[in-house]
């Protein structure tokens, strides 16, 4: 999807991909969409079967894009987990497990004042995602604040706001998660904007990390998911095992991803 391509990691899925489909003598075809005409984009695609079968990305909780493709039996693989009937294939991130390592982590480093920054709850693994946050301040006995969770969209626009309005709050978080990297991008530079020290005044841990070359001075701790291209190839060997006619029950494969500690948090300093 288009708005996919500015994510660098979701890029390097897609060259997973491409290269395990060229060895097997396959093409990647990427549909370049709006929000507002995405389903209209699946019908012209899989019309007269133009197409062997499809990966859907950011997959939501109740995705029309799945439930189209499954009423006209279209081939398809789910990156992300979502609502059907029947069973689909699927390739997913346990974010609940890793948001609650997140917040374990940070509770150790005295953290108690602790800020979710997510994109939009229609998409599947955000709301995993705040699921295994609430969770993790509930079994600590921390309250949830509402005004630390906040939902902006996907994107470093979205990031840079959330983060602006969480350095308005009084008192304001002293550490806070961020679910994806478009808006964690963005987040980072609302801290670096306000002159807040990334690591002391603020701890920051994203989900998927950022690029190495975002911002200089900085190795961010994340919430880190297996190389990208593995994704890439482990999601077309479900896709070639749909093709071959494997029955999806059998073909839904959750990863964990593990907590890589950097130096954008440290020890609650307020």
């Amino acid at each position: 999807m288009a708005h996919n391509l500015g994510d660098p990691y979701f890029l390097d899925i897609v060259s997973g991909m491409n290269r395990a489909l060229e060895r097997a003598d396959m093409y990647l075809i990427i549909a370049s969409t709006s929000n507002a005409d995405e389903l209209r984009t699946y019908e012209r695609m899989t019309e007269g079967r133009r197409v062997d079968g499809m990966v859907v990305a950011r997959t939501k909780l109740n995705d029309p894009r799945l439930q189209y493709l499954a009423k006209m039996r279209i081939p398809f693989v789910a990156y992300g987990r979502s609502i059907l009937p029947g069973p689909y294939a699927w390739f997913d991130f346990d974010t609940e497990a890793g948001l609650r390592q997140a917040v374990e982590r940070l509770i150790n480093l005295g953290h108690r004042r602790i800020a979710l920054l997510n994109g939009p709850l229609e998409l599947g693994f955000v709301t995993r995602a705040r699921k295994g946050y609430v969770e993790a301040m509930a079994a600590a006995g921390l309250p949830v604040d509402a005004r630390y969770m906040v939902e902006r969209t996907l994107n470093s626009a979205g990031g840079h706001e959330a983060m602006a309005h969480l350095l308005s709050c009084n008192p304001r978080p002293t550490a806070v998660i961020v679910d994806n990297p478009p808006c964690g991008i963005g987040a980072v530079r609302a801290l670096v904007d306000a002159g807040i020290t990334i690591g002391s005044e603020m701890s920051i841990i994203i989900n998927d990390g950022l690029p190495s070359d975002t911002l200089t001075g900085y190795n961010f701790t994340a919430l880190q998911s297996p190389v990208p291209h593995e994704v890439g190839e482990k999601i077309t060997e479900l896709m070639l095992a749909v093709l071959h006619g494997e029955p999806p029950e059998k073909l839904q494969v959750l990863w964990q991803p593990t907590l890589e500690i950097g130096n954008s948090d440290g020890p609650c300093i307020d």
